[in-house]
Order: structure tokens, then sequence, then C-alpha cells
């Protein structure tokens, strides 16, 4: 990369961090507008940080000759969502091989077991739904895909736990951007998780629980490092439940697919044609348009300049994962809900990114995006062709400041019904 003395357009004021809290989602495309940018410079958490978007700045982003991940996360985000020295914290051979273990868990055999356990978990639900009043489908994705979640990984977990360990994964979710209260709920949940899982890893190591060998508890009980060493027992807890966490988080996305479906009920005939390929088009669509992921981190290995403005070895670099889904430039009528727009979409692994770009295998692009999008197919195969159900007056609205954000009512359902033809 050529050097310059290119001046990175700078936002005023000591530190941005609040500023972020306040405009949630629409943070870096704010600044971006301000100063006519895809480059910022400003200050969070307390350090210099540049804010950056577009395609060519993704590629950029998960270019592991410039960036590392290794200290990116704050302690408050560890300490409830990821967890400590787990594989988003990784870089190089170490992040790879690790990786490579997530990957090892999504054979098409074992994408498709997932796919029949959380519909058969969909389907349980119906003559319990058939009796309640009002059903509040957020929390029901939330349980059906802990379940799935456990079942399909080789956890063990009790009828009376369900409630629990759901909200446990949905209070480490929710901490993401919240402090005070929402943060340390994350953390207690945490703790509580992590605490849970280590005793079943244990266990497994002891040979008294033994879950088949192709499940995630297996795999990563006895999982060794690049160096050849066992993971210890609290890194491999935490390894585990980043397979269950991300799961539970697709209740979301859930959530977000039955709130289109009642906005749009023009797409119902298509969903229910049990077409494939529109069904896909439609959840790639909630992936673009809904917002989930609001911004990733990334932190400079040495200094160099990039289209001629600098980077300084050590800086904090966020990509603007929102903004980048909802760009004129990559994205005809951005914020229309189009699924149409990928019938024939050709476009690179550096446009869409809403679970990270570049290679599954090579990068930090998310080991669960497949899991991710068969789950949403799953779940709106249920909702759009296994059952019938009316949708009362409430507020749906949803805040693009909250993160992560859901509907306000998390949408209630009524009157649901099997659906016969």
């Amino acid at each position: 990369m050529t050097k310059s003395t290119r001046q990175i357009p700078k936002e005023k004021g000591l530190d941005q961090s609040l500023t972020l809290l306040n405009e949630g989602y629409q943070y870096i495309s704010n600044r971006r507008r301000n100063q006519q940018s895809d480059i910022i410079q400003t200050r969070l958490l307390g350090q210099k940080a540049i804010l950056i978007s577009g395609e060519e700045a993704a590629q950029l982003f998960y270019d592991e000759r410039y960036f590392k991940r290794k200290g990116v996360a704050p302690r408050r985000i560890k300490k409830s969502l990821f967890g400590e020295h787990g594989v988003q914290g990784l870089d190089d051979a170490e992040h790879k091989h690790r990786k490579l273990m997530f990957l090892s868990l999504m054979t098409p055999e074992r994408l498709e077991e997932i796919k029949k356990i959380t519909m058969q978990q969909w389907e349980k639900k119906v003559p319990e739904w058939k009796r309640e009043d009002r059903v509040v489908l957020f929390d029901e994705a939330e349980d059906v895909l802990c379940r799935s979640a456990c079942e399909w990984a080789g956890i063990p977990l009790q009828e009376e736990e369900v409630e629990q360990r759901a909200r446990e994964f949905g209070d480490m979710i929710d901490a993401f951007g919240g402090v005070g209260e929402r943060n340390r709920k994350g953390k207690r949940a945490r703790d509580s998780a992590e605490k849970w899982i280590q005793g079943i890893v244990k266990q497994i190591r002891a040979k008294k629980m033994n879950p088949p060998e192709n499940t995630a508890a297996y795999i990563i009980s006895f999982h060794r490092d690049h160096n050849g060493k066992r993971l210890d027992t609290h890194t491999a807890a935490v390894e585990i439940i980043n397979v269950l966490r991300p799961i539970v988080a697709i209740g979301r996305y859930v959530v977000f697919s039955a709130l289109a479906v009642h906005d749009h009920p023009e797409t119902l005939p298509e969903l229910r044609a049990g077409e494939d390929t529109y069904t896909t088009m439609f959840v790639q669509e909630i992936r673009r348009y809904y917002p989930f992921t609001p911004l990733l981190g990334a932190i400079a290995r040495e200094d160099f300049h990039w289209k001629g403005y600098p980077f300084k070895k050590g800086t904090l670099v966020m990509l603007d994962v929102h903004g980048m889904n909802h760009r004129a430039d990559l994205w005809d009528e951005p914020d229309a809900f189009k699924p149409e727009r990928f019938k024939e979409w050709k476009g690179s692994p550096f446009a869409f990114v809403p679970q990270g770009g570049g290679d599954h295998y090579m990068g930090h692009r998310c080991a669960g995006e497949w899991i991710t999008v068969m789950l949403m197919q799953t779940s709106l195969e249920f909702l759009t062709n296994h059952i019938t159900y009316d949708v009362p007056e409430q507020d749906l609205s949803y805040s693009m400041v909250r993160m992560p954000t859901i509907p306000e009512s998390r949408f209630v359902i009524r009157d649901v019904e099997k659906r016969r033809g």
C-alpha cells in the first residue's frame, strides 16, 4: 500500500462512546453523512478509532496482514457475550486451527440433522399454542432454538432447566450494546452457563457422559489446540457456548421474518408455494434489511497506508456492518424490502457481511452462517406452511438505537391452528 499524507476526516469531541450508544445502528452511517467520507477518525472507549464502510473497506478489514482480533473486544463484552479466550479473539495459525474445529461440525449430514431437530421442536409447540390466548414469538423462538441447539450439540437439557438456559443465552446476547443492568445480567448469565457447561465437559472427559462423537460437546471437549494441548475446561466451555448461544440468537431473525411476512403479505403465496429459491431470497433479504450486527472491530497490526490514508499500529478500526447493508452503491433501493434482489445476486463476500466478510475457512467470517440461514428457512417454513395465526394490534416498532434490537412487543400471535392443505 502506497504512502501518502492524505488526512482522515475527524469527528469533534474527546470521546464518542456515549454518542455510539445514543445513535446505535446508525452511528457510523451518521458520521459518514456528516463527513461525506467512508473513512472517519474518532475516539471510542478512550482510544483513537477509525470508522470505515464500503466493499473495499471490508476487503481491507478482513485482510489478516493488516488487522488482528486479539484484544479488540472490550472487557464487558468478553465478560458477557463472547467469553474469555474464545475463537473470536484469536489470530493467524491459532485462529485457523480453532476455526477448523467449528467447521468440522458443519457437515451436510449434521446440518440436515439440526434442521430436522428444529422443525420437530417447532411442531411440539403447536398444541400448547392452541390453548394460549397469546403467544410471544420471541420468547418461544429462544426456547425452541435453545432446545434444538443443546440436542444437536450433545448437551443434556432437563425440561425444568430449559427456561433458565434459554434466558441465560438470551441475556448474553442482549448485553451486547447494554450498560448497567443489561450488562450485569449478561455477565451473571455467562458465569452461570460457563459453570454448567464446564461441569459437562468434566463429565465427558471422565467418561461419565458419552455424547455422540460427531457432536460439539464431544469434539470440543477433546479438541487439542495448534500446539497439541487439550483446551482447559473453561475455554472448552466458552467454545461450546459459542455453538449454543449464536443458535439461540437466530430467534431475533425468526421474529424479523414473521414481521416481514406481516408487513409484506404479498410474499406469503410465494413462501407457501414451497420454492426453496424464493425462501432463500427472503431469508437473505431479512439478513440484509433488518438490524442485527451493528459493527465489528479489529486492531491494526502495523503502520500502513490505504487509499492514501495512514493507519497506525494498535489503532482500533470499526467496520460499518449495518450501514453496508443499506448503501445505495451496493444495493438498488437499499431501504426497500425486496427479496427478489437476491435472485441472481453475485456480489462479492465483502459486499454482504451480516455475519462477517471473506472466506469461512481462512478468515473471520462466521462458521455458523450456514446454520443461521438454514434455521431461518426452517422456522419460516413452519410459520408460513405449518400453522396459521392472527397478529393482534401491538407495538411492532423496533429501536435503531437499542443494540441488539427487537420489536417492542416481541411479536405476539394468537388463534394458532395447524394449517391444512
